[in-house]
């Protein structure tokens, strides 16, 4: 239990607030980019491995405890009434007065802590290179909506995520267990870092009306629905360019082309979000399948790397 000083909040209210369902979108990246180094250099150290997982995952869960506070002092969660659950607008929690700001707060800052403390001690195994990662990843997840920086209502909020989510952490857990980061290892990230950026995307649809009376100046405020939902179709698409790519010119083994089996569940969800794109509701199928997308790509990659 944690305790804010006047009550003590519930375990499974703090499960809630965490929103672990999300977390394959940093796990994967793990994964591929272990993956990537045992298949080129048959590196794999189960300490370092363990080591990596945690730190990205309390990162990732410190920056979405962080992200409901923010999203709480902005005003932004209690503009939303079109809201999905679970793929948009928080945990909805401090809305229901189930925990307070303050314990948000406080639990978002020990995950953070937490993550530090692995970062340090990965530093001291693998060199400070992986303190500097940590510390990116942090800022960048933190400010993604917390002020002054506001990475979401500048714009910029998907590329930072795809760029955390995907680049660094495959590159990342890459450079743990071989010290080095090659060529391959950022190509073989950039299906994750784009198809993670497209979930963030795919989420603000639902939330634009909240986010635009918040200030929230996101892609989708900026764009529109009707243009975000083609910009939303190429973003997918533009996820599976790197992979063949890869292929075909022998940067990545031919075995990771079994990653195309996640396309369907692309082109589902492309269609989903053009004909529906004005419905928060019926945009559901949308967001849970670009989610799918995502895992599954991520899952298939690393398939084709062991495999091979």
């Amino acid at each position: 239990m944690l305790y804010t000083g006047r009550r003590m909040i519930k375990p499974s209210i703090l499960i809630k607030e965490l929103r672990a369902e999300f977390l394959p979108a940093s796990v994967m990246s793990v994964f591929l980019g272990t993956a990537v180094a045992h298949a080129r250099t048959g590196a794999f150290d189960p300490l370092l491995f363990a080591l990596t997982l945690a730190g990205v995952v309390f990162i990732h869960l410190g920056t979405n405890v962080a992200n409901d506070y923010f999203d709480h002092r902005s005003g932004n969660d209690a503009f939303n009434t079109e809201f999905v659950r679970p793929f948009t607008g928080g945990s909805r929690l401090i809305q229901e007065n189930l925990i307070s700001p303050r314990a948000v707060l406080a639990l978002s800052l020990s995950l953070l802590a937490t993550a530090l403390a692995l970062g340090v001690a990965l530093a001291l195994l693998r060199g400070p290179y992986i303190i500097l990662l940590g510390i990116v990843g942090i800022a960048s997840g933190v400010f993604y909506v917390a002020p002054p920086v506001n990475l979401a209502s500048r714009g910029f909020g998907e590329f930072f995520i795809g760029l955390n989510f995907g680049l660094l952490a495959v590159a990342g857990s890459y450079f743990v267990q071989t010290r080095a980061v090659s060529w391959e290892c950022v190509v073989a990230s950039l299906p994750l870092a784009v198809l993670i950026a497209a979930v963030v995307f795919i989420n603000e649809f639902q939330d634009m009306n909240a986010d635009a009376r918040a200030g929230k100046r996101t892609l989708v405020v900026r764009m529109g629905l009707q243009k975000a939902s083609k910009v939303y179709g190429w973003i997918m698409l533009s996820s599976f360019v790197p992979i063949l790519l890869g292929a075909a010119f022998g940067l990545m083994p031919r075995t990771t082309l079994v990653a195309l089996g996640a396309l369907p569940f692309a082109i589902k969800a492309i269609a989903v979000a053009r004909q529906r794109h004005g419905s928060p509701k019926e945009m559901a199928p949308a967001n849970a399948l670009t989610i799918v997308c995502h895992t599954l790509t991520g899952a298939l990659l690393t398939i084709g790397y062991l495999i091979s």
